[in-house]
């Protein structure tokens, strides 16, 4: 088999499939090194770069997925019908926040986090499918676990979870004393003694 034959196989996979497919799942189907196979997919996602193709190959955590160019979703809500694209509140985007950078959480540790209830936040965010169960905690009670999905890469752009962006040295401390302040915390080494 000539490479444009395994680029028309993956590309018939990634098709038929709808959804990301693993890299290891890719090479084994065309009975290629897993090496070979992500060179294939690049010459392919190439291809659809581009400007006359509607399609586009994303890569989401290892995995590799065939979609419609974002610029092209108009017509195709047109014929679809689809719903009107979801809008994150401020207190979703607080708690998927909270997932994206603790996960696997539960509910209790993100409203520890919060410091109110979460669960209709929870539920919208599992809703829109960006956050999913990801098992039980192996505690009393047994709290279901979330983490984020396929969906949320796909949505926030992303490859994987360590493209998420970290907060400087600097932020933290920012936020340290901002929250040291509005919870009225004076840290023991600048306590006044009081008999002195």
């Amino acid at each position: 088999m000539d490479d444009k034959n395994y680029e028309a196989a993956l590309e018939a996979i990634l098709f038929t499939m709808g959804g990301a497919v693993e890299l290891g799942k890719l090479a084994a189907a065309i009975d290629v090194p897993k090496e070979f196979t992500k060179v294939i997919l690049g010459r392919l996602a190439d291809k659809y770069k581009d400007e006359e193709s509607g399609l586009q190959l994303i890569e989401l955590d290892g995995a590799y997925q065939l979609c419609t160019k974002p610029q092209l979703y108009d017509y195709l809500i047109r014929i679809a019908k689809m719903p009107k694209k979801y809008v994150l509140t401020d207190v979703q985007i607080e708690t998927l926040s909270i997932i994206a950078y603790k996960q696997p959480v539960t509910k209790a540790e993100i409203e520890n986090i919060r410091g109110v209830s979460s669960d209709h936040a929870v539920n919208r965010l599992v809703e829109y499918g960006l956050v999913c169960e990801s098992g039980r905690l192996n505690a009393p009670g047994r709290p279901i676990l979330f983490r984020t999905t396929e969906e949320f890469l796909r949505v926030f752009g992303i490859q994987s979870l360590d493209e998420l962006p970290r907060p400087s040295s600097d932020s933290i401390a920012e936020f340290k004393k901002e929250a040291e302040e509005t919870l009225g915390y004076i840290p023991d080494d600048e306590q006044v003694d009081s008999t002195s």
